[in-house]
This record gives C-alpha cells, structure tokens and sequence, in this order.
C-alpha cells in the first residue's frame, strides 16, 4: 500500500487499539508496533507522523520502556499520550516523578495557550471534560517545551514543543470519555502533520485485489467458512479477485444460531456463485463434547475437530495451495503485544491453537490490516448486504460456550429456538442495530415453577444485550421493558424446557478479550 501513515508506539496500554480507531476514522492509515520494534517500524513503513501510546510502566523506574531516540531524531511531528508524554519528557531532560495527585476517571483541563491541537475544541481559557489515567505525573518540561493545559491533578496536562511539531497530554483523547479527543487527533494527523486522510475501504479493496492476484497467481485458495463476517468478506473479495480459483469449506459444526447454516449455504452458493464444500459434522462436534464441561477444553475439542474435518475436506480439493483466513488487526496487534511479548498464535478458526505443520498450505490474509468496523466497510463496498455485514459478532466455538456444563443435543435446540425468539423481537422492535452484540445463554441451573397446573422443573435461561463502539468496553443495553416482556414470554411458552428467563446487566470492563 502507498498511503500516508502514522506509526503507533505501543508501551502496552490496554486501550492503545482505541488510537489506532481514531486515526483510521479520520481517514489515515496507522500501525500499532511494540516499542521496542519501534525502530524497524520507522524504517519499513515511513510514517508521515508518531504517536506514542499509554501504559502501565512508571518512567521513575529503571526497567521501564522508554522511546527509542531514533524516534525523536526523525524530526517528525509527535504526540504522546499518558505514558507517551511521559517517556517523551524523560527522554527530552524533563522529569517524571511517583505519587503526585493521582488522577483516574473524569477530569477538566483548562486550555492555557492557542495551539492547533486545541483547533475547534477552545481557546484560552476554555474548559474542556477529559479522561484521565495516570499515578505519576510531569514536574518539569525539557527545554523548548511550554504548557498549552492544566487540570487540577496535572500541571502539565498538554505540552508542546511547537517548533518540533512535538505535542503531549497526560490525558487519554482516544477514549469515549474524552468527548472531542476525536477533534483533537484529527488536529494533530490533519492540521500539525498536514496528512490529507487518503484511506478509504474503496482504494483498500482495489489494492487487496492486485495483491492476492499477485501472491496466488495461477494457484488455488480455501477458504474455511465459518458463516460470520470477517470470513465472508475475506471470501467475496478473494472471489472478486481470482473468481473460481476459490472453494469455500463451511463445517457446520450443529452448533450454530437456528437457520444459519441454510442461509450461509443459500449466500454463497446461490447469490455469489461462490464454489462451496458444505459438511454436516454435527455429529462429530456434539459426539465430541460429550461429557465435557471445562469452557477451556471445549475450545480445544472444538479446535481439534475443526482441524480434522477441514484437513480431511480440503485434501480433497485437487492443487490446493494457499488457505484464506479472516484474520483482522486486533489479532494481528494481540500476537505481538507489549503488554505480554509474542504469542505463538495469531489466529486459528477458533483461537486454540495454529494450523498443523503438515498442512502445507500458505496463508492468506486479506484482512489483517483493517478492524472490525472497517471490515464491515469493505463487505458495503464489496456489495455484502448491509444486514449481514451488519450482524452481531458470534464466537467460533459457536453456542457451546453459551451451554455452561455439559452439551447436549437437546440444550443446543433448547438454546437455539429461544436465540432465535431473541433476535427476532429484537429486530421487530427495530433495536438490532443499537446493539453491538445479544444472545441467550442457557445457564446450567434448574428452577421449580408453576406453569398452568403443572409443576415444573426446567432450565433457567439468561439474554444479555450490550452497546459498544469498539468491543473495548460496553455496558448492558436498557432494554425497553415491554420488548423484554414480550420476548420472555414467547421463549417460556414456545420453548420447551425453560421455564424462567433473566436478563443479565452486568458490564464489560477494559481490556477483557471475549464475553463467553
């Protein structure tokens, strides 16, 4: 690709994929990179502009991670955040001390001085709510850098170096809670770093198709179909590229939502004409979970059997060479984090494990550079049917991971008919698109009630609906209580084996992977 770009430095602050989001929403290409491959990163994307991340390292001890002075000696424009303005002024001859007026959660700062990074958020004088996140703090500025905004905590709020085009602030603009932090990031890629925002999912997709013409050439490509977005759009661009050199391989794994499987059979057959391997190894998958009750273990068995039916189908596949994963950024960022150093793992269907050695295939990875949101984007432009690129994400182990203890056959239908009921109400009360993510879960608990005259004693079933813009955080979705109502009642009386429904309003905090 030859687009503009900013280079992110990691120092492993959990929330540093939120900058990378930001940046890309004002139209310009950024990568996330460890600090301490900084350097090469420098070398090989040639970024227009830096930012340096938070983390949860102090400056004040020896062994944190520092910026790497090839960064500075760049001379290009600059912007550290939290732990980014810190290492930046520990580096730069100023100082960081421990301990002083810790400052977590909502925050003002005051504008002290007019500077482009405050372009249409203030000027002198103005108040302005931030987030704020840091127990250490700046007590000196190195030489050549001025204040431009205090908080009450933070005497050194925002800085800036302006004749280096070098900008710091203590607190976090990437965050939701920071209400302009959008605004003030465009400031410093567009305005600072005079960056025009050439990124577009239209330009993306004529890229990625000249590079997966040129990386399979004459070869064929499988791609495992697992019905969600990120796959599906990986296969209708690799189809638009090399056509009928791609065979899709769906396992239905009898653990989907209700109908799934006929629909993803229906798209990619019937609509794309896509070449399509369908195998029903439900009874595998179900036979296999048998009697297992470990969430982890589940994953693992499912991982093992997804490998097996997909090594066993695409042996079958005549000249098969490559194979097609929706690997996205996130995974991509996970791999290689500086919260943990690298994982051995990027991606596999189910996130258990890598592909075998002896399946020789080479991979490709149309995606790995966009994010969630921006996939969605592609399948638009790709012509995907806003409804399905639109759908809430669902987990690869699929709904056993939503059947705590022991699977079986009559649970999944149990839980499948009332997911089913689920989305169904929620689309009818036109509140599926307000929703990041919702489904059913069917708790292995067992309550006595009354139904009619009978006296029963059935599973309880919990729905759970959260909102989010990033699947960083999220909080429970207030639910219109007539909506609930409804939905309840039709799952009690047309499912059987339920007889009492909850509704789950716990939150998600930052920094966790999944739900399940």
């Amino acid at each position: 690709m030859n687009h503009q770009s900013v280079l992110i430095v990691d120092f492993g602050s959990q929330v540093t994929q939120l900058i990378a989001r930001r940046v890309r929403e004002s139209g310009v290409y950024c990568e996330i990179h460890p600090y301490d491959k900084a350097t090469e990163a420098l070398e090989s994307l040639k970024p227009a502009a830096i930012i340096l991340s938070g983390g949860p390292a102090s400056t004040t001890e020896a062994e944190s991670p520092r910026a790497d002075h090839a960064l500075f000696e760049s001379g290009l424009p600059m912007l550290g955040i939290c732990y980014g303005e810190q290492t930046i002024c520990a580096e730069l001859g100023g100082k960081v001390e421990a301990g002083h007026h810790r400052e977590f959660g909502r925050a003002e700062i005051e504008i002290r001085k007019d500077s482009a990074l405050f372009a249409g958020i203030g000027a002198v004088g103005h108040r302005e709510p931030v987030w704020m996140s840091h127990g250490d703090r700046v007590t000196a500025l190195p030489p050549g850098f001025e204040v431009i905004a205090v908080s009450d905590g933070a005497p050194f709020a925002a800085i800036a170096d302006e004749a280096r085009k070098i900008y710091a602030v203590q607190f976090h603009p990437e965050v939701v809670h920071t209400p302009r932090g959008k605004t003030l990031l465009w400031n410093f890629t567009h305005l600072i770093a005079g960056m025009t925002g050439d990124w577009t999912m239209a330009r993306f997709k004529d890229e990625a198709v000249v590079r997966i013409r040129q990386q399979v050439g004459k070869g064929r490509v499988i791609c495992g179909l697992s019905g969600g977005v990120d796959s599906s759009v990986a296969a209708v661009l690799i189809h638009e590229a090399i056509g009928d050199q791609l065979t899709c391989v769906y396992v239905d794994t009898g653990l989907m939502r209700q109908g799934e499987s006929e629909q993803v059979v229906s798209l990619f057959r019937n609509h794309y004409n896509i070449p399509l391997v369908h195998v029903d190894a439900s009874k595998e998958f179900l036979g296999g979970l048998a009697g297992v009750s470990d969430p982890e273990t589940k994953r693992k068995v499912i991982g093992k059997l997804f490998i097996d039916v997909f090594d066993a189908e695409s042996s079958k596949i005549e000249g098969a060479e490559f194979l097609a994963q929706g690997t996205l950024y996130p995974d991509v960022v996970e791999s290689v984090s500086a919260r943990g150093g690298p994982s051995a793992v990027i991606k596999s269907h189910h996130n258990v494990g890598g592909l075998p050695d002896y399946m020789k295939l080479k991979l490709v990875e149309p995606l790995r550079e966009l994010f969630k949101d921006e996939v969605r984007a592609l399948g638009v432009e790709l012509g995907l049917h806003p409804d399905f690129v639109g759908r809430h994400p669902f987990p690869g182990p699929g709904l056993a991971i939503r059947i705590p203890g022991e699977i079986t056959p009559e649970k999944v239908t149990v839980l499948q008919q009332a997911d089913a009921i689920y989305l169904d109400e929620i689309r009818k009360a036109g509140l599926y698109d307000d929703i990041w993510q919702a489904f059913a879960v069917l708790l292995p608990v067992k309550t006595v009630g009354v139904m009619g005259d009978a006296r029963t004693y059935e599973n309880v079933l919990a729905l759970r609906a959260v909102t989010s813009t990033d699947g960083m955080t999220a909080d429970f979705y207030e639910f219109p209580w007539p909506v609930l109502g409804k939905t309840a009642t039709r799952i009690i009386n047309e499912v059987r084996g339920v007889n009492r429904v909850v509704y789950d309003v716990t939150s998600k905090p930052p920094g966790t992977i999944e739900w399940e």
